[in-house]
């Protein structure tokens, strides 16, 4: 039997997400697939900033209008642990190519395409360590228990 190890990844609802009111349901879909919340914040990307996240797609066809619908509304950035964190968020939200997304993920649910598909998710451990250090300091993440609540 293989163990998951226990990793991070960080989930940003997009600007369509944020318009559609699904951010709530969004969120629950990540808790449901027994990942853990660890940090969470709504902003707005300035063109800047969004130019320094998707910096890697720099020169591609896509680029330009990506900076601009990430610019477009606020989103919310999330960071979610558990055991293969990673691998779950991605069942969670499906396909990038929202038509291509398996039924009852995000994607197939509330996107309509590459770009308007509602969630990005980290693709690797790498991914997720430098989309996280982008929008969280170290002391806006909490660990924390469920029974931590009970006094």
């Amino acid at each position: 039997m293989t163990t998951l190890a226990i990793e991070r990844t960080c989930i940003l609802v997009k600007p369509d997400a944020v318009c559609k009111n699904i951010v709530g349901t969004a969120l629950a879909r990540f808790a449901e697939a027994g990942l853990q919340l660890r940090g969470l914040k709504m902003l707005k990307l300035s063109p800047r900033q969004a130019e320094q996240f998707y910096q890697e797609h720099k020169g591609k066809p896509f680029y330009e209008p990506l900076v601009r619908f990430m610019t477009s509304a606020p989103i919310v950035a999330t960071v979610w642990e558990g055991a293969g964190a990673i691998f779950k968020a991605r069942a969670v939200m499906g396909a990038t190519n929202s038509p291509e997304a398996a039924p009852g993920t995000l994607r197939r649910e509330f996107g309509t395409n590459n770009r308007y598909n509602v969630v990005h998710g980290s693709d690797s451990p790498a991914s997720a360590e430098r989309e996280i250090q982008f929008f969280f300091e170290p002391d806006e993440m909490y660990t924390y228990n469920n029974n931590d609540w009970k006094m």
